[in-house]
């Protein structure tokens, strides 16, 4: 399965991008800035994508109650996912060389494939709790305490994906440049899943059943 095999390697290999560019990002703009805020969240901390927007968006955060922006060092999450990572790329290429010299079954690629996603969900599941965290565990001696119609606090949650209304703000969460190359990667290891298929069907029997009993 040398197609499958490498493919199985190049899709592993663009998970590494998660290490470079930001996984996902949340623009927050209204008229008062005519530059918007906004934070990139990388696999191991969260940056501004201006200089001082960190720091302009602890100053509103401050006024509302909400916490601010978490370093490294105060979420585990950014020290776990890195590691993750990493040894998901390592177990990719490893699948990959063992596929490209016919040593493991195509089902090994889907199953990388299905491992990477549920640790994909669970990525978005933990970021989805934080943000509501820190978008409703707010401060009750807050300098500015809103309430919704009905009299509850009103949540300053960023919306996991899209756009939303938050007070003045318009808040948009989207994917950035890592997520992409994180989609493409797994993208490409799916179709060596099914590449390695047909090359498998196509191998002599005796190979295939000297492999099954490995």
């Amino acid at each position: 399965m040398k197609k499958a095999g490498i493919l199985m390697i190049l899709g592993s290999l663009l998970l590494l991008a998660l290490f470079k560019f930001p996984l996902w990002n949340i623009i927050l703009g209204a008229p008062q800035y005519p530059e918007p805020l906004g934070m990139d969240i990388y696999l191991d901390g969260i940056k501004g994508v201006n200089e001082f927007d960190i720091q302009n968006i602890d100053g509103l955060n401050h006024y509302i109650g909400m916490k601010t922006i978490p370093k490294p060092a105060d979420m585990w999450e950014f020290n776990v996912f890195p590691t993750v990572i990493g040894i998901m790329v390592a177990l990719g290429v490893l699948v990959g060389l063992l596929g490209f010299f016919g040593k493991v079954s195509y089902w090994w690629f889907i199953g990388w494939f299905g491992l990477m996603s549920v640790l994909g969900i669970m990525g978005m599941y933990d970021f989805n709790a934080w943000m509501t965290d820190y978008g409703t565990n707010l401060d009750p001696h807050a300098i500015m305490k809103l309430s919704n119609p009905d009299g509850t606090p009103m949540s300053y949650k960023p919306p996991l994906f899209g756009h939303e209304k938050m007070l003045n703000f318009d808040v948009d969460s989207y994917p950035h440049i890592g997520a992409y190359f994180m989609f493409v990667g797994m993208m490409i290891t799916a179709l060596a899943f099914f590449i390695g298929k047909k090359e498998w069907n196509k191998r002599p029997q005796k190979n295939v059943e000297k492999i099954l009993e490995v």
